[in-house]
This record gives C-alpha cells, sequence and structure tokens, in this order.
C-alpha cells in the first residue's frame, strides 16, 4: 500500500491550490468521496477526499495490495506481467474495473467501498517525500509499507 496527501492552499502540487474551480469542486466537497483525474491521456488516478466540506484535501491511491479478486485483475491486466504491476496508481482503475468515472462518487457506500480490513494487521508505515512531482515535492506526505512488494520504485532507488 502507498498513498500520497495533497493538501489545498498552499500545497502548489495539489489541483485544488489555485481555489474552487469545476475540476476541483469535489476535493473541496465530503470527505469518503472519489476524486478521478485523468493524467498522460491514458490513465485515471483514484484519490479518497480527507478533509471537512469546505477546505480541500485529499489522498491519492499510488498503489493498493491485492486481497481478493485476484483472477479477475489477472484478466483485466492481461499485459501486464507481474502482479504488482496491477495496481499501481495508474493502473488500480484499470484492474478493479472502469465504474463510470468514479469522479464524486461516495466510497463508504456503493460499487467501490474503502472499508478497513476483515483481519486488522499491524504495519510499519515510513514517511517520505513525494515523488513525480515537481512543486512542494519534499514534503514528507508519501506513505508506504515498507519492504512491500507494491510500493512505487522512485526514481534513484
Amino acid at each position: 500500500m502507498e498513498t500520497e496527501a495533497y493538501l489545498g492552499g498552499d500545497d502548489l502540487a495539489s489541483h485544488s491550490a489555485r481555489g474552487l474551480t469545476d475540476r476541483t469542486r469535489v476535493l473541496f466537497g465530503t470527505p469518503g468521496h472519489a476524486y478521478v483525474y485523468f493524467i498522460y491521456g491514458m490513465y485515471e488516478c483514484l484519490n479518497i477526499v480527507a478533509e471537512p466540506a469546505g477546505k480541500a484535501g485529499g489522498v491519492l491511491l499510488r498503489a493498493l495490495e491485492p486481497v481478493a479478486g485476484i483472477e479477475i485483475m489477472q484478466r483485466r491486466r492481461s499485459a501486464a506481467r507481474r502482479v504488482e504491476d496491477w495496481l499501481g496508481s495508474r493502473q488500480t482503475h484499470t484492474s478493479y474495473g472502469r465504474y463510470t468515472r468514479p469522479n464524486g462518487v461516495d466510497m463508504t457506500r456503493g460499487a467501490l467501498v474503502v472499508r478497513e480490513p476483515a483481519e486488522p494487521r499491524r504495519v510499519e508505515i515510513e514517511v517520505t517525500p513525494r515523488i513525480g512531482i515537481r512543486e512542494c515535492a519534499d514534503w514528507p506526505l508519501r506513505f508506504v509499507i515498507p519492504g512491500n512488494r507494491f510500493v512505487s520504485k522512485a526514481k534513484g532507488t
């Protein structure tokens, strides 16, 4: 599992840094909703709004570890050779199936839901600077499980 936090206001890497727009309206909305954006003309990145309504902030799901539905994901991502390539920030949406662009959907209920694991486990969390951005890249807002094979590889590591 790997996430990155994006704050509003002074966080120039956040889409909400310039304020409320049609694109960022979801980020200023109710926590627990999906904010999805399209990058490189081919990938959709999934974020979860994490601040109270009126204050922008979200968490990018950069990489996930599959725990169920592995056979289905394998069919959907047949070109990916390794399971580690199925659920990176650019591949998550494809692996879990295409929803009708879930931007704005409530992720506490419905077809795409985030919930606590059935069997909680204690994990160590490492905090690092964010990767793949230019602005505010040194901010310690990337959270990874050290040694987890599903964590993105930052350039130079």
